[in-house]
């Protein structure tokens, strides 16, 4: 039955390219955060090792500055990524530098998943998960709920405080239908619009996204108070080995 089981996984897979957004300036930061080393391993090739070791993912396209061309080829190729099949150029923005990934992906992908560069931490269960529902649903996030009460605040004034129970704080990968990523991308990026969230580009198209579980472990590192953090869940994942 077990190989029966996977046969039939085999036959049902679609292939599923990877867009690494790598392309930010790390304002936030104070410092080039996926240079940082997390237990000896740079945090741009813990990402990428994440997405190499996910059966459900073909290819990586890792999406950088332009003078970090050379450096991330080599970081892929020294670091064992082998399916990294292009490093290139990213945009002013995110969501031109998603869009860059997104257009270099190979033309046999039906599924493209667009992860951020900076979340070191997401397991292959997670990333199979969002990679499977995008084949049902053409739009799937991970999403963990928010632990803490949150306050919508417009122009200083009014405010309201949505139930916590139906606030998520989103992650990624997030994964897609090819098409529809590409489409929803350009729209974005021909009206001029940033998205922080490649899900909210989909839905500005009318297509809504289907949330599977996130991982409290799934963090991004954003300022110097998650390294800490960071450091944490390196050792925990290391002594789990």
């Amino acid at each position: 039955m077990p190989k029966i089981s996977k046969t039939l996984m085999k036959l049902k897979h679609q292939y599923c390219s990877a867009v690494v957004v790598a392309a930010g300036s790390s304002q936030r930061m104070g410092e080039d955060k996926l240079a940082l080393t997390l237990g000896g391993v740079p945090v741009l090739l813990r990402s990428l090792l994440c997405l190499e070791r996910c059966e459900e993912i073909d290819e990586i396209i890792v999406v950088t500055q332009p003078e970090s061309l050379a450096p991330v080829s080599r970081m892929c190729k020294n670091g064992g990524v082998t399916k990294a099949s292009k490093v290139v150029c990213g945009g002013s923005t995110r969501t031109q530098s998603a869009l860059s990934g997104v257009c270099a992906a190979n033309r046999r992908a039906k599924i493209i998943c667009i992860h951020d560069a900076a979340r070191p931490f997401a397991s292959s269960g997670l990333i199979t998960a969002v990679v499977r529902a995008a084949a049902d649903y053409k739009s799937a996030a991970p999403a963990v709920p928010v632990k803490d009460t949150i306050r919508i605040v417009r122009g200083g004034e009014g405010s309201e405080t949505p139930d916590r129970d139906s606030v998520f704080a989103m992650q990624t990968p997030q994964a897609f239908d090819a098409d529809i990523i590409k489409a929803a991308l350009t729209a974005a990026v021909q009206s001029g619009r940033s998205y922080t969230d490649d899900c909210a580009a989909a839905e500005a198209i009318g297509v809504q996204t289907h949330l599977t579980c996130g991982d409290e472990d799934n963090i991004k590192l954003t300022t110097p108070l998650d390294i800490p953090l960071a450091e944490a869940i390196a050792a925990k994942r290391s002594a789990e080995k």
